[in-house]
């Protein structure tokens, strides 16, 4: 068997990223497939998670992300020119290759790559959920783009052999599709049994990119409001990601007086130790397709405080008491939730131990037990 996988790049420490490398490297342990990836942005970068050997990379060259700091025009006009070059490049490779079955994690080459006849079947991986594009609440051109795409999204995923979501939520979004599947992201392990957080610390921990998705400014403003409450005043938190946020995230930090109480840091190939230094895991997202962070925090015993925001929360954060949910955007509501952890530590550790119970739902086994009957079935 054969298996190429299609993504903008691996060169980033993102949840995509990461959940990849997870899945090839069981694939590779555990099959005598052939597995390749095959990028358009990686731009001679090496990968960020170190992928088995025998897994051959291959880039494009496209460089959809060369545009993004243009004019709407420009940016549209540009993307248009890269995706006719895409298509031909990945077209011509495809056809060298004869894979048995190629999967586009989305959403580059989702448009055109079921066209392609290479005899392979198409599996379409959305690690986004339905809506990803419109939580931006762009206006003008793009504005009109982000509806447009989102409606050909509806088409354009009806055309592979197989579509897969990350939740049941996202899944209730895009209606009653033949050809679509649940199959969720795994809850790796930590590499020791050392790296579980006995929540007793006074520190707490958020992991994403500095981007608008991942929503730190509101996180920012939140940790004001606590910072404010002299009961919490040996109290930090800590911020694990790089982007293009970083300096104004940093500034707000810097305006508001509480740099000595929150800390921006670099990304770190052992997360799972600052997960096991921390008592709990924050997110301020404004989408996940489904949330890494959050399994892999509470596979450390981490309980979390989070927006409920589409998708993953819903799924994840359940009744018997792993976490708090607050309602989307609210920042005092956030704000309190965590002052409710922060101030009870009978109630940490209880959330905890409800916590580490993610790693049977959403065990490695279990969700790779998935991906191969996919890729049987369509093979046969």
């Amino acid at each position: 068997m054969k298996l190429i996988y299609c993504t903008h790049s691996v060169c980033n420490p993102g949840g995509m990223e990461r959940v990849l490398f997870n899945k090839i490297s069981w694939i590779v342990s555990h099959t005598d497939w052939e597995v390749a990836v095959v990028t358009t942005d990686q731009k001679g970068r090496p990968p960020f998670y170190p992928f088995p050997e025998s897994v051959r990379m291959t880039d494009l060259g496209i460089n959809y992300s060369d545009d993004n700091q243009k004019n709407p025009l420009a940016k549209t006009a540009g993307y248009l020119a890269r995706r006719r070059k895409h298509r031909k490049a990945l077209e011509a490779l495809l056809m060298k290759e004869r894979p048995d079955i190629t999967v586009s994690l989305y959403p580059s080459e989702s448009s055109f790559i079921p066209e392609i006849k290479d005899g392979s079947r198409k599996v379409l991986e959305l690690h986004y959920c339905k809506f990803f594009r419109l939580q931006y609440g762009r206006t003008g051109l793009l504005g009109l783009a982000d509806r447009y795409r989102t409606r050909q999204d509806e088409r354009i995923v009806r055309r592979f052999d197989r579509f897969v979501v990350l939740t049941q939520e996202d899944k209730g979004y895009w209606g009653d599709l033949p050809n679509m599947e649940v199959i969720p992201n795994a809850a790796i392990l930590p590499p020791h049994r050392e790296y579980r957080s006995d929540v007793s610390r006074h520190r707490i921990i958020a992991v994403g990119r500095l981007d608008f998705q991942k929503g730190f400014d509101r996180l920012v403003d939140a940790w004001r409001i606590v910072a404010a409450d002299s009961r919490f005043d040996d109290w930090t938190l800590d911020i694990f990601g790089q982007g293009e946020w970083k300096e104004m995230l940093q500034g707000m930090i810097d305006r508001y007086g509480i740099s000595g109480r929150v800390h921006i840091n670099a990304p770190v190939k052992d997360i799972w130790k600052e997960y096991s230094e921390s008592s709990f895991l924050v997110m301020s997202s404004h989408y996940e397709g489904f949330p890494m962070v959050m399994i892999e925090a509470m596979a450390c015993g981490l309980p979390v405080v989070t927006f409920d925001y589409k998708c993953g929360p819903g799924d994840i954060v359940k009744d018997t008491g792993n976490g708090l949910t607050v309602k989307d955007g609210d920042i005092p509501a956030l704000a309190s939730a965590m002052m409710r952890l922060m101030s009870d530590s009978a109630l940490r550790g209880s959330m905890s131990a409800e916590a580490r119970k993610v790693t049977s739902a959403y065990s490695e086994e279990a969700v790779m037990r998935k991906w191969m009957a996919l890729f049987e079935n369509l093979m046969n």
